[in-house]
């Protein structure tokens, strides 16, 4: 059936289909609407339905209600408004006058729907419905009376009014407790008890009721209300003790006498031990004996008496445990003569019992707490003779005997008292086997060698230690025990081995079960504390190897640092001095482990945020320079030398960008960029030299940003960074054949501050491998010659060297052609070079032998292509370079003017063809 909106129906219609529809979601809605409208409805509003209509509708709505139970679709509140509505509806339906049977159901539905709002904590509306069952009881009796014929039928029908009247007292009663109405509570139980007289079956029921509200209000604290509940309980329950057994009356009466006592100790305390002494003549229980010795410790009790009293659980064949308890509640109490009485008379009484040995520990544990050591003592040695000659201890009592010891030993141990420390091991020791294997005599193991560390005997340490790590060499204390004594030793290879295992356990994967390590701080707690002992005992080697793993797997950021810093100042003095070698690349490699590390754990620190902190900025500052001097360090290492730098710079971002961290980023990404680059140059495949150039590429971006924001904080017109990043830029844009390498250029060549060097450096890079650009290459040569040409006095050899240069990618070795060669342009460079050494000093005699020999070749190339005129013109230049010549010019003048003359008259012979051919 589809679902009903029950919002636009009558009181009626919504009453019909809710029990027609079932399971409907909107059954929750309707039974709200139904219990919202049922205030404003009378029977005048009804008056088209007649009584009996009114009242099917009620009942069939009650029925609904109750079936509903069976499928829980509904929750008990609204069960409870359901019956709310039923019972108001039936009401409606008669007057004063009604039958017998209708007075019955009315009383019948009020108590149920009394109890079903008291069910769901409305104790309030609760008691509306009690009062009208109340009434219609009051009004049932007078009707009964009226018209029983005979006594015997008035006793019966009196009995069966009371039995209803005894339900709805006991309800009025829970309702007034639970609104914390004591005197209504109280008023409703002591009528419910007069009842009880004509209807004694329900004596259990009021007795339970009034135990329950005696342990609700004792849980509030509301003792003197409990101890009226709790004693009603009891007069109540002596007067069925054939359903009511003396178990649950001692319980009750031992819940009194704690009220007693908790609500007020001295002026209860008669009470109190009056509850407790009933309680106990009901029915011996181990916790009425132990309350009453609880009674008795609070009152001014003599020590004779209260020995009597204690006497009194034996007598009563109270347990083991309980008398010990007892025991135990007298130490507490200062009551120590008549408790260690009690505890001998205790291990005589129950010396059968296979867990005497319960007794003698707390013997020992007493007269320990109480500093009567030597009695202590006596008892253990007992105790362990004994355990080695048939009255052997349960494995729990063994074990609580060695957390006995173990305490007292840890308390001596913390003041220093190690001889005291060591005895109380030493009979702990005693307990085990000899060939037993367990993870607990290895801890004992290594509790005695810290004391035999400490007085200084070393011997017997090792030998305590040598017995753990036979039991449990896996476990990180016997290593670092280990550790310290090969450092007392000396042995610095079995302190590193110790250390290193220390780490294999730190990062195995899966522990060995029987490894007591639970977290990670041990261990590094272990590697902090072996670090400070190789120290303070002289062993540098194996503190840094300690202080490196510290770094390594500490969590806390500061103690990382402080580690690293410790283990910086230990090994840079060394690897300082170092020649080069593979130990010394190894140590750097070390140590630049180390430096990420810091660098990690400081961006930790900072959190991409700008640190306020002095100190950790001043941490930053440290490893910063640190990690730029290691750089500096590593001149024949060009790679390590670049991660260094990248680590110098990435630690100066965590400092205040100034002057001098602006300055240092900027060096330390030239130099990387500079190491890639050459990197790039020597790469085996393009793979390689692509990832590396577009590194450089990376750092030189990031280079030139912050040569942007130096410039803005001073002149640094002498720096050549400007210059380097052009040049850096440009060699990887050539080598990686950038297509937007001319547009990059465009803007270089118009900057007026370039030097004649930069642009001979362009040149080259244009033309190195895998490079190749001489259109590029000639116009920065002769940008160089030309800024040569303007200075005031010319550079002879720089002048020189580029002048070579410019020819020879105008005319290369090997290669003429005139389609290639621009010879008239070629011919003014030769002829400036000329003027330059007819008119300057210094020019290098070997750079005119080479313009010589260029300018000769050009015209014996000439010469065979049978352009005579050029022919003799080039070879003629040549000889004005042989008059410049010194100390070489003899080895060639003769030579060269034979074969000028062999040329000039192979030209005159060819007069008639010359101007044919040219």
């Amino acid at each position: 059936m589809d679902d009903v909106d029950f919002r636009f129906m009558d009181f009626k219609e919504i009453i019909e289909n809710l029990i027609v529809k079932g399971n409907s979601p909107s059954i929750h809605e309707a039974i709200d609407r139904l219990f919202m409208d049922i205030a404003n409805i009378n029977r005048e509003s009804m008056a088209e339905m007649q009584d009996a209509q009114v009242e099917e509708m009620a009942v069939n709505l009650w029925n609904w209600a109750v079936t509903r139970r069976v499928g829980l679709v509904i929750s008990e509140e609204q069960k409870a408004k359901l019956r709310h509505v039923a019972c108001k509806l039936v009401c409606m339906c008669e007057d004063s006058a009604v039958s017998e049977e209708a007075i019955q159901k009315q009383i019948l539905m009020n108590m149920k729907t009394g109890k079903g709002w008291l069910d769901v904590g409305n104790a309030v509306t609760a008691d509306e419905f009690f009062q009208v069952a109340i009434a219609g009881l009051e009004q049932l009796y007078v009707r009964l009376m009226q018209r029983s014929s005979t006594e015997a039928h008035m006793a019966m029908q009196k009995i069966a009014v009371e039995r209803d009247l005894f339900k709805v007292l006991s309800y009025q009663a829970e309702s007034a407790v639970a609104q914390g109405d004591f005197q209504r509570a109280s008023a409703c139980v002591l009528r419910c008890k007069d009842v009880l007289m004509r209807v004694p079956k329900k004596t259990r029921y009021l007795h339970i009721l009034c135990y329950n509200f005696g342990v609700e209000t004792y849980k509030q604290n509301k003792y003197e209300e409990s101890s009226f509940w709790l004693s009603q309980s009891y007069d109540i329950g002596k007067m069925e003790k054939n359903s009511i057994g003396p178990e649950m009356l001692a319980k009750v009466l031992r819940l009194l006498a704690t009220a007693y006592l908790d609500w007020d100790d001295r002026e209860y305390y008669d009470k109190a031990l009056s509850a407790i002494n009933l309680a106990n003549k009901e029915h011996s229980h181990p916790a009425g004996l132990f309350l009453k010795m609880k009674i008795l410790l609070k009152g001014e009790i003599a020590n004779k008496e209260l020995l009597e009293a204690v006497m009194e659980t034996l007598h009563l064949d109270a347990s083991l445990d309980v008398c010990l308890n007892i025991a135990k509640l007298l130490m507490d109490h200062d009551r120590e003569s008549v408790g260690f009485y009690f505890l001998k008379i205790i291990c005589e009484h129950f010396k059968s019992s296979e867990n005497i040995g319960k007794a003698l520990l707390l013997h020992i544990d007493m007269l320990l707490e109480r500093k009567e050591e030597l009695l202590a003592k006596e008892k253990i040695e007992e105790i362990i003779v004994g355990h080695h000659t048939g009255r052997q201890l349960t494995t729990e009592l063994v074990g609580c005997l060695h957390d006995i010891l173990w305490k007292k030993a840890a308390r001596s141990f913390e003041v220093q008292n190690y001889p005291d420390a060591l005895q109380w091991y030493c009979y702990s020791l005693r307990l085990y086997a000899s060939d037993q294997m367990d993870l607990d005599l290895a801890k004992l193991q290594r509790n005695m060698a810290a004391c035999y560390l400490h007085l200084k005997q070393l011997d017997k340490a090792k030998v305590a230690v040598a017995e753990a790590e036979q039991r449990d060499p896996t476990n990180i204390f016997t290593q670092f025990y280990v550790f310290k004594i090969a450092v007392l030793e000396g042995n610095s290879d079995r302190a590193l081995q110790a250390i290193t295992t220390l780490e294999n356990l730190l990062t195995a994967e899966e522990p060995e079960e029987n490894n007591l390590l639970t977290d990670r701080g041990s261990t590094v707690m272990l590697l902090s504390l072996a670090a400070q002992f190789a120290l303070e005992h002289g062993q540098q080697i194996v503190a840094g190897k300690a202080l490196e793993y510290l770094a390594q797997y500490a969590e806390d950021p500061q103690q990382v640092l402080t580690a690293l810093k410790c283990l910086f100042r230990l090994v840079l003095p060394k690897v300082s001095q170092m020649p080069e070698s593979e130990n010394k690349k190894k140590e750097m490699d070390r140590l630049l482990t180390c430096l990420n590390i810091a660098l990690l754990k400081l961006a930790q620190f900072f959190d991409g945020k700008a640190s306020t902190s002095d100190s950790r900025t001043n941490e930053a500052h440290w490893f910063r320079k640190i990690a730029w001097n290691l750089a500096v360090q590593c001149d024949k290492d060009p790679v390590t030398m670049r991660e260094f730098f990248m680590l110098s710079y990435k630690l100066s971002q965590f400092c205040p960008s100034d002057q001098v961290i602006l300055i240092a980023q900027k060096t330390c990404l030239l130099m990387a960029a500079a190491v890639d680059l050459e990197q790039g140059r020597k790469a085996s495949t393009t793979f390689q030299q692509t990832r590396l150039l577009n590194r450089a590429l990376e750092q030189i971006h990031k280079c030139r940003d912050i040569w942007n924001l130096l410039k803005e904080t001073g002149d640094f017109s002498n720096d050549p960074c400007e210059t380097l990043l052009l040049l850096y830029e440009f060699e990887v844009k050539a080598k990686m054949n950038d297509p937007f390498l001319d547009s990059f250029l465009e803007s270089v060549w118009e900057l007026p501050h370039l030097e004649s060097k930069t642009f001979e450096t362009i040149a080259s890079l244009a033309m190195e491998m895998p490079a190749c650009y001489p259109s590029i290459a000639l116009k920065a040569l002769k940008r160089a010659l030309l800024l040569h040409k303007r200075k005031e006095s010319i550079d002879v050899l720089k002048y020189s060297k580029c002048m070579h240069n410019l020819i020879n990618l105008l005319v290369p070795e090997r290669v003429l052609s005139a389609e290639l060669c621009p010879l008239e342009e070629v011919w003014g460079y030769f002829e400036d070079a000329l003027h330059l050494i007819s008119h300057t000093e210094g020019y290098p005699e070997t750079e005119i032998l080479w313009l010589m020999v260029k300018s000769w070749n050009i015209g014996i190339f000439m010469y065979g292509r049978s352009k005579y005129v050029s022919a003799e013109k080039w070879c003629g230049l040549a000889l004005r370079f042989l008059d410049h010549l010194g100390s070489l010019r003899r080895s060639y003048e003769i030579q060269m003017n034979v074969l000028y003359s062999q040329l000039v008259e192979a030209l005159d012979k060819n007069k008639g063809s010359l101007f044919s051919k040219e």
